[in-house]
């Protein structure tokens, strides 16, 4: 299966600001986008990665700095009868068992649902789908599905849902990641503080 992988290399990561300065933001985000090529590739996909900026991974590499809703528009708009995935290059959780349900699921449309609305990861099988990336992306992508008379399932997968952008999230990398992310994150110094509430990302400054 062809899987569009897409990329904001250009300034990737800036709500982590409280954590890493600029270029440690673009180390962090190239890790997790190797991970994620990583997982494409074991659960039987082939990445191909559409970039704001140059980035130099194992993948082929399209540079296209437009909006996200065009940049996958003009993939889908391809369509050959073939199956195309979009998954984005920030789910640091992610693993092949993961990514297979979502290949396998059967419909015409299948989506991975983000927390706090996004849509994470999407399977398109039917030409007259279109995307939609802005505000809470599954609802219209649920919507347009069923406008344009496409059957929609939906992968209910922690794995998939959480995409790393809030200094939050760097928790569920520590705790549930098995790559290279979460060893970026041990070498840079990010560890877990238990209180008494939740428990929290802290940085030992080295």
């Amino acid at each position: 299966m062809r899987v569009v992988v897409p990329f904001g290399g250009r300034e990737p990561k800036t709500r982590l600001a409280p954590f890493f300065d600029a270029d440690e933001r673009r180390d962090f985000a190239v890790s997790m986008l190797r991970d994620v090529l990583d997982a494409v590739r074991a659960a039987g996909g082939d990445p191909a990665v559409v970039a704001d900026a140059p980035v130099s991974v194992e993948a082929p590499v399209a540079v296209d700095d437009r909006p996200l809703t065009e940049v996958v528009g003009d993939e889908l708009d391809g369509f050959d009868g073939d199956p195309v995935a979009v998954v984005m290059a920030d789910l640091a959780l992610a693993t092949p068992a993961a990514l297979a349900r979502l290949f396998e699921t059967d419909a015409d449309v299948v989506a991975a649902p983000g927390l706090g609305g996004g849509t994470n990861a999407l399977v398109v099988r039917h030409p007259e789908f279109s995307v939609d990336y802005h505000g809470a992306s599954i609802l219209d992508h649920r919507r347009i599905a069923r406008d344009a008379g496409c059957s929609f399932a939906e992968v209910d997968s922690m794995r998939l849902a959480v995409d790393v952008d809030e200094p939050s999230d760097l928790v569920e990398v520590l705790v549930h990641g098995e790559g290279r992310a979460r060893e970026w994150l041990v070498d840079a110094g990010v560890r877990l503080e238990r209180g008494t509430g939740r428990v929290e990302a802290v940085r030992e400054r080295r």
